[in-house]
């Protein structure tokens, strides 16, 4: 269905897409989607409730993972509900009141992981280059902080963009490229002048996403430097295994998003499917495998999720 939007009094409708070409399967691509947002909501929320449960686990990394899961959650269940209704219900219309709430929604809880990757790494510094000093740097109060600034910095970032669309005019068929709704794909459908957004839009990723990547490069520097100069080689093994984690959910969050970057920027001439499917990776991959990263990787989150379903001994 193609929506154009000549009227300045009423308000502009988008259309959604789903998979070019693969519109008469969607109702079964819906199975497999619906199963990676079933996986990313159970993994999130069970980290949730082990880590409420387990007083053991009352520790800044683990506060800081509560964290990231809870971002997690905001992120796969932004995109969930026009998702799953281009592939059940063939639902492609959305206002664009809507449109813009969800997209502020998407583009906020990415910067909001990238800010609490940036504050975990942070904690991995503390801990391994002053652990005597590590309970009395990283206290409660401090933990609150740090998220809620993380919180205010996205909101405050990303707020402008959806308030800037809203003033500008949509002229052309308002075909988006996506099931969802993200600032580039509605911004290239303005017939405004729409360069303000647009080097807005740079400036914020490259104040973000940019500089919270390299300051989690240069952390990450500082921390081999720090395990390089531990004596014992087992204390070295043992300090870098308790930053693998860390490691993959950063790639796992960063290597998604370059990709996506890439694809809109010189992937012209790749097929569609491509990038809706980046799109999706990007906003669905750390969702889904953040959890099973800590579940399995780190030792008390693996047996405080055996503990809480009851399997085997767990703390007790």
């Amino acid at each position: 269905m193609e929506v154009w939007n000549s009227s300045d009094a009423m308000e502009p409708i988008f259309v959604l897409k789903g998979f070019p070409g693969l519109e008469h399967v969607h109702s079964w691509l819906s199975i497999p989607f619906c199963l990676v947002y079933l996986v990313a909501f159970v993994g999130n929320v069970t980290i949730l409730s082990v880590i409420w449960v387990e007083s053991s686990l009352h520790q800044p990394m683990y506060y800081f993972l509560s964290i990231l899961a809870l971002t997690d959650l905001g992120m796969s269940l932004s995109t969930l509900p026009t998702m799953l209704a281009v592939l059940w219900l063939d639902a492609r219309e959305i206002q664009a009141s809507v449109c813009y709430a969800q997209l502020f929604l998407i583009h906020t809880f990415t910067l909001l992981e990238s800010s609490v990757l940036l504050a975990m790494v942070f904690a991995r510094f503390v801990a391994i280059c002053c652990p005597l000093h590590y309970s009395t740097i990283l206290t409660n109060s401090v933990i609150g902080k740090i998220g809620l600034a993380c919180l205010l910095w996205s909101i405050g970032v990303v707020l402008p963009t959806p308030l800037l669309l809203r003033h500008y005019h949509y002229c052309h068929i308002n075909v988006l490229s996506h099931a969802f709704c993200m600032h580039q794909d509605v911004l290239k459908l303005s017939c405004s002048d729409a360069r303000i957004n647009n080097i807005y839009g740079l400036c914020v990723v490259i104040t973000t996403l940019g500089v919270d990547s390299v300051f989690i490069l240069l952390s990450y520097v500082l921390i081999l430097n720090a395990i390089l100069g531990i004596g014992a080689h087992e204390e070295q093994l043992k300090a870098l295994n308790t930053c693998v984690s860390h490691v993959f959910v950063v790639l796992i969050f960063f290597v998604p998003v370059i990709g996506v970057s890439m694809v809109h920027q010189f992937g012209k001439y790749l097929s569609p499917i491509v990038q809706v499917l980046m799109a999706d990776l990007y906003l669905l991959l750390p969702p889904v495998l953040n959890p099973v990263v800590y579940s399995v990787r780190t030792k008390q989150m693996h047996l405080g999720i055996l503990c809480e379903f009851g399997i085997g001994g767990g703390f007790r």
